[in-house]
């Protein structure tokens, strides 16, 4: 039997009183978590929900959220976890698409759940943060449903740079290997620790590698619902936290609260980042400030998610995604899908137990991601001697600029060494003769002050001259997913610099 969640039963019975979540005063042990889990599993059923069955959930990082997820997996359903941000609409169109038969929705997300379901006509379930007992039988569940290894688990929407998003069904077993790896070879954790959850556990990221993980490890979770650099600093002081997993806009969140050398993280060893490529510059002066190591790897939804890593005992390479992990292959391919010739840059095709068995109901998608048994990722790397890959760009934000290709990451890295920036994001938009202009927008890290003009003179410095970026402009902050990744398709682009 794979049933994901039955790592919960196994580490309850040998973990039982150790805390396993917490959310400031609200926490759970080991065998709390298992009992209230295993009541939203009856709670659901008696709710009709059978084996296969696809149940939505909208929640922030909050403590129903692991017992609602692992409930759902016990009753034998597969997972369907959204933004709490959606609107109705949206939510609809998820509910829709993955023929959902209930949702469980937080207080923030009730109205919107409400009204998505109404529309598709099943029923919505609100639940408390700290405890679902709305969707919680009496009498928890004798046993866990049993599910074959290739059973949908998790349907996750990608989304998608163009189109509708799109369900990526992640495996019973893809999932857990991918969560047992990351735990025996990237954390090598212990009961002993306490990973910070912070990344959304409604992503991938923080749903295998903060929460399965850490089951796995018998660690404790201390769960942040909204990400603030000066909350996340309070946190590791108050609950001792030994494992920090976030994206590079927390990273730089914590660098630049103005108390960061008053704080005491000395109870940090392992940082890990991921979602995106981590300016190296940020990546030197968090090690520096705070005492610990950044481990960088690379990842997607379709992958559930880890696939490359720089490993916590071989060499780390600061703007490398490392090499790929334990079960899983990478190559690099150009678009027949022919391997490219060494230090060229190609596509990333990945292999392994942690690949989705495809987008859900959508054969012909499926097909076009996965032609030979090897997923195109989309994302364009090159590979050293050693083995290491170093993304260069997304294939699709990659900018042509008079027939020379221009990877936004390379300016943003040049950008991100100037001292007053704080966050850039480099995008291409229209030009008569060359195809495409650079441009870039920037947010100034807090007090700091730079003119446009010195910003464009410093990267022309660090750079080949078609690339530095003949339009830069100013911005507060810039557009953020749901994981806090920088959205170049959603930068605005001034009036008086043109379009996109």
């Amino acid at each position: 039997m794979t049933n994901l969640a039955q790592n919960l039963l196994d580490t309850a019975a040998k973990e039982g009183p150790h805390p396993a979540l917490r959310m400031d005063e609200a926490a759970l042990t080991y065998d709390e978590f298992r009992d209230a889990a295993l009541r939203v599993a009856a709670g659901l059923r008696s709710r009709g929900v059978e084996p296969g069955d696809r149940v939505g959930m909208v929640l922030p990082n909050v403590l129903s959220f692991p017992v609602v997820f692992y409930g759902a997996l016990l009753a034998g359903a597969a997972v369907v976890p959204m933004n709490p941000l959606l609107k109705a609409r949206e939510i609809e169109y998820y509910l829709t698409d993955s023929g959902a038969r209930l949702i469980v929705a937080g207080t923030q997300s009730a109205e919107p759940a409400a009204e998505a379901a109404a529309a598709v006509g099943v029923d919505s379930v609100t639940v408390d943060v700290a405890m679902p007992r709305e969707v919680m039988a009496d009498q928890g569940l004798d046993a866990p449903v049993e599910r074959a290894d290739s059973d949908t688990a998790v349907i996750l929407y990608t989304s998608g740079t163009t189109g509708q998003p799109k369900g990526a069904e992640l495996t019973h077993a893809g999932l857990n290997s991918n969560a047992r790896t990351t735990q025996e070879t990237l954390l090598e954790g212990t009961p002993d620790d306490v990973i910070m959850g912070c990344l959304p556990l409604f992503h991938v990221f923080g749903l295998t590698c903060s929460l399965n993980a850490g089951v796995l490890a018998g660690a404790s979770l201390t769960l942040i619902p909204r990400f603030d650099g000066g909350k996340a600093l309070d946190v590791i002081e108050r609950d001792g936290v030994t494992v920090f997993e976030g994206v590079p806009t927390m990273f730089s969140a914590m660098l630049h609260q103005p108390d960061t050398d008053k704080r005491d993280v000395s109870s940090l060893r392992l940082c890990v980042s991921g979602g995106s490529a981590m300016p190296v510059e940020v990546m030197r002066s968090f090690e520096e400030t705070f005492g610990c190591i950044v481990l960088e790897g690379y990842g997607l939804s379709e992958t559930s998610p880890v696939a490359s890593f720089n490993h916590p005992h071989a060499e780390r390479k600061p703007g490398s995604i490392g090499t790929p992990i334990r079960g899983v292959e990478m190559r690099l391919v150009d678009d027949d899908g022919t391997d490219v010739p060494s230090a060229e840059v190609g596509e990333i095709a990945i292999r392994g137990e942690n690949v989705m068995k495809g987008y859900w109901q959508r054969e012909e998608e499926t097909a076009k991601a996965i032609p030979d048994g090897w997923f195109r990722t989309g994302d364009l790397a090159r590979q050293d001697e050693e083995g290491y890959y170093f993304i260069v760009d997304r294939k699709k934000e990659m900018i042509i600029r008079g027939g020379y290709n221009v990877y936004p990451r390379e300016i943003e890295e040049a950008l991100y060494e100037h001292p007053a920036v704080a966050e850039a994001a480099v995008i291409g938009i229209a030009h008569p003769d060359l195809g495409e202009e650079v441009a870039a927008a920037v947010a100034l890290k807090p007090g700091a002050s730079a003119e446009p003009a010195e910003l464009q003179a410093f990267v022309k410095e660090r750079v080949a001259a078609y690339k530095y970026p003949r339009h830069l402009w100013l911005v507060d902050s810039l557009p953020k997913g749901p994981t806090g990744k920088i959205l170049r398709r959603a930068v605005e682009v001034p009036a008086e610099v043109g379009k996109r």
